[in-house]
């Protein structure tokens, strides 16, 4: 049943008068449901949901769509009012992180209604992507940018990974596999790519939680893990001492690292998701040759998308400030062609960064009660509304994922 064909059935559940404040806010919502509607393929109708305003007009109820709702909006302060009134998606984000609105269901059918909300934030963009870096420079505003993500507690991320800490997608041969398979699948293959032998020196670009150290230090691989996060440094150094690894871990930017008597040293390169973070590929890819030997391979993956800074204004805002994208590839293959690099292989990984972040969602879920009585409701929501909209923006096809090899000529 269409909108146009319930919409005074609906408009009569709400206690509001349709020429309130309220009553006007909840018409315009239903307006753009119903053209969002009318576009919508028969093969994917719109999701139905409930609304209710209990904040100043307790038990005002509106419905969209037919059938059973697939989630709940309670409006539960006049701040989650304005915030539904604006029909901003980075404010009503806000709101929700804030407990101003709560959102009770299927989350993930939620993001089908974005395109009812605008994001428009020229300004923050304009600061964020271009004058930020160029005032500060890209090390130290990556600095600035990588500690408000990544210096939360350890704990934290460690509820919802996998036992090996890997922030970066698996390589799944089925939906029905576990992330710890696809995480040691993908690990194993990032070494066998680069042909990391025991006794060999790698040089990880970005520690992260060890997960890579790990697993090349217990193979007899010497790795010498990059990183700018102080809390990622201790942690790792903890981990090379009580398991004994031949590695070491260094606090400094991949595009800063001077390898000095180390030049063209390391047999290989393995980079898990960190090429989001160095948008500069003119840069990465020269660096990349200045530390690795003739003959030596780098391995990478990155989720990607066919332009580059796409992701939306809460992303930039509230998971990763700054300048960070997603991989562009066919910018990234530009680059690549103006050096002396071989192109190796390139998977497409989309599929398997969906059910990636679909696990960690799920974990999320998981530990929902631990997550807000240790760290607050605002964090659990903050990844809350990023992990479910990363599986959205997967399953869509709005993101994709790449691992690709790259070889420097003997």
């Amino acid at each position: 049943m269409s909108l146009a064909a319930s919409e005074s059935k609906s408009i009569s559940r709400s206690t509001a008068p349709p020429t309130s404040r309220l009553g006007r806010v909840v018409a315009r919502l239903a307006r753009a449901y119903e053209d969002l509607e009318a576009k919508a393929p028969e093969s994917a109708p719109l999701p139905s949901f409930r609304l209710v305003l209990d904040d100043q007009d307790s038990g005002a109820v509106q419905e969209f769509g037919s059938g059973s709702p697939a989630f709940e909006v309670t409006v539960r302060t006049p701040a989650g009012r304005a915030a539904l009134a604006a029909m901003d998606e980075t404010r009503f984000a806000l709101a929700v992180m804030a407990g101003d609105v709560d959102i009770e269901g299927e989350l993930l059918q939620l993001f089908r209604l974005r395109p009812l909300m605008n994001d428009r934030h020229p300004l923050q963009e304009l600061w964020s992507k271009v004058l930020h870096p160029l005032v500060y420079g890209q090390a130290r505003s990556d600095e600035k940018w990588v500690a408000q993500h990544y210096d939360v507690d350890s704990d934290f991320y460690l509820l919802f990974l996998d036992s090996r800490r890997c922030y970066s997608h698996g390589v799944f041969e089925s939906d029905d596999e576990s992330l710890d398979d696809a995480i040691l699948r993908k690990l194993d293959f990032a070494l066998e790519a680069v042909d990391a032998q025991p006794g060999q020196r790698i040089l990880d670009i970005g520690a992260g939680w060890g997960s890579m150290t790990e697993h090349a230090g217990r193979r007899g691989i010497q790795a010498t893990s990059l990183t700018i996060s102080g809390p990622s440094e201790d942690y790792v150094n903890a981990l090379i001492a009580e398991r004994d690894l031949p590695c070491r871990v260094l606090k400094q930017h991949f595009l800063e690292y001077q390898p000095g008597a180390d030049a063209e040293s390391y047999d290989a390169i393995v980079n898990l998701g960190v090429t989001e973070h160095l948008p500069d590929y003119a840069a990465t890819l020269k660096q990349y040759w200045r530390c690795l030997k003739p003959g030596g391979r780098v391995y990478l993956d990155a989720c990607a998308s066919r332009k580059k800074f796409p992701f939306k204004s809460f992303t930039y805002r509230f998971i990763f400030p700054g300048n960070a994208s997603p991989l562009c590839l066919h910018e990234y293959l530009e680059e690549l062609a103006k050096t002396r690099f071989e192109l190796v292989a390139v998977h497409n990984d989309r599929h398997s960064y969906l059910l990636t972040t679909q696990r960690w969602a799920e974990n999320l879920e998981h530990h929902r009660a631990e997550i807000e009585e240790r760290w607050g409701r605002s964090l659990f929501r903050r990844f809350q509304i990023y992990l479910w909209g990363c599986v959205d923006v997967f399953s869509r096809d709005d993101m994709g994922a790449y691992r690709w090899v790259l070889q420097k000529p003997a």
